[in-house]
């Protein structure tokens, strides 16, 4: 799954919603889900292992070779949707870009689903479920949609959470009051230093 930082091109986003439309077509959100399933699991192993992910990019592979290449390795193993998808992608010379569509086509299912991306950072990236129940329940009555949760661990916070969605941050840690109060005193202090300079010069 995508995290609400990582940015998906215009290109990979019009890829991921001509797919999206197609599974729509072919069998609705039961089917929608299941190809970003798919999606998914490919996009992991890419991930994963450098060799493949540099046979899919390489433009010194043939692109006849790959596409017999990803027939054997992946017929009978995706649906035909996903497969003909990736023949696709090979045929113009986006393989390399899969990742990057997985990522556009999981946010787009989200939008559909009424869904919202989350990261979550604490101290050490593993809020228990219950938890996570509370923090989903919180999410969904401020902002009227679904949390999908993505954690990630920050020593640096010392303690608390921070939270983002989207471009907005949401910093509840123990770092971000500790700046929130130091600001407070140093405007606190501005503030009684010039209401002192201003009784001076009163007098």
């Amino acid at each position: 799954m995508t995290t609400t930082s990582e940015t998906v091109d215009a290109v990979a986003r019009v890829y991921a919603q001509s797919l999206l439309e197609l599974a729509d077509a072919a069998g609705g959100d039961e089917k929608i889900v299941e190809t970003g399933g798919e999606l998914n699991v490919i996009a992991e192993m890419i991930r994963d292992d450098a060799e493949v992910a540099e046979f899919l990019r390489s433009p010194i592979v043939d692109s006849d070779k790959r596409a017999e290449a990803l027939r054997r390795i992946f017929e009978g193993r995706v649906s035909d949707l996903v497969l003909r998808f990736m023949l696709v992608l090979n045929g113009k010379g986006r393989l390399g870009e899969f990742g990057s569509m997985a990522t556009g086509y999981d946010q787009l299912v989200n939008e559909r689903m009424g869904r919202v991306e989350v990261d979550v950072m604490t101290v050490d990236g593993s809020l228990d479920p219950d938890q996570l129940a509370l923090l989903g329940e919180k999410v969904k009555a401020k902002l009227g949609q679904e949390p999908v949760f993505h954690q990630y661990a920050d020593e640096s916070l010392i303690g608390g959470l921070v939270l983002r969605v989207g471009d907005q941050l949401i910093d509840g840690s123990v770092r971000g009051q500790l700046r929130r109060m130091r600001e407070e005193l140093l405007a606190s202090g501005s503030t009684r230093v010039r209401a002192g300079a201003n009784d001076f010069l009163a007098d």
